[in-house]
């Protein structure tokens, strides 16, 4: 299955170089290039991307706010959003992922991993950049306290959850524990229900928060 992508991002160059790079996988196919966020909401209605690749800081509508309104329309089901960014602002992170965002990555990124991003996020998963994710777990160092719904996790859940955070794809998930890949969906599924979690990247936020997870070398 191929992948559609959107590129949004307001220097020429840095789309012509991502676009490079994308399609050197044969699974994916670049569908526009956007220079700000009212043009990334247009092509978007306009081609119906599986993901979009969002530039933060644009002129004119930002990318936040085109993510906002694109991830908010109910006329464009299954897009997903990946924010890019030079900068690793707490306040991006929290926003990006306010708005329904399913990836955060900075734009120094490795090819490989861009294209991995990609392909993860298609399918359904959360990706946040190592860096992003350090800054989630000292945000919610020593946590705050949880609702309800984590006493109501099931045993099973728990360790889905702690998966999830850990990165590990709904196929992973479903080795490690040797169940079926439907059955470790339903797992995170409800996990998400009980904890009013919008998505994988609200869960992944919610396990360091709640100490659903162990954060990297804690």
């Amino acid at each position: 299955m191929t992948v559609r992508v959107l590129i949004a991002d307001d220097e020429t160059l840095v789309r012509a170089g991502f676009r490079v790079l994308l399609e050197r996988d044969e699974r994916i196919e670049v569908v526009g290039e956007a220079a700000d966020g009212d043009e990334a909401i247009a092509l978007t209605r306009a081609h119906r991307p599986d993901v979009i690749l969002m530039d933060v800081r644009m002129p004119g509508t930002d990318g936040l706010t085109a993510a906002r309104r694109i991830l908010g329309d109910d006329r464009l089901p299954g897009v997903k959003v990946i924010m890019l960014t030079t900068f690793e602002l707490d306040e991006y992170v929290y926003t990006a992922l306010r708005s329904g965002a399913v990836g955060f990555l900075l734009k120094d990124v490795s090819p490989d991993e861009l294209r991995h991003a990609v392909r993860v996020v298609a399918a359904g998963q959360a990706l946040l950049a190592p860096a992003v994710t350090r800054r989630l777990i000292d945000a919610f160092a020593g946590g705050t306290p949880p609702p309800p719904g984590v006493a109501a996790l099931t045993g099973r859940e728990r360790e889905v959850v702690a998966m999830v955070a850990d990165g590990l794809s709904t196929a992973e998930i479903a080795g490690r524990l040797r169940m079926s890949p439907a059955t470790a969906k339903t797992h995170t599924n409800r996990a998400m229900t009980k904890l009013g979690a919008r998505d994988r990247a609200q869960l992944v936020v919610f396990a360091y928060r709640w100490g659903l997870a162990r954060p990297p070398g804690r």
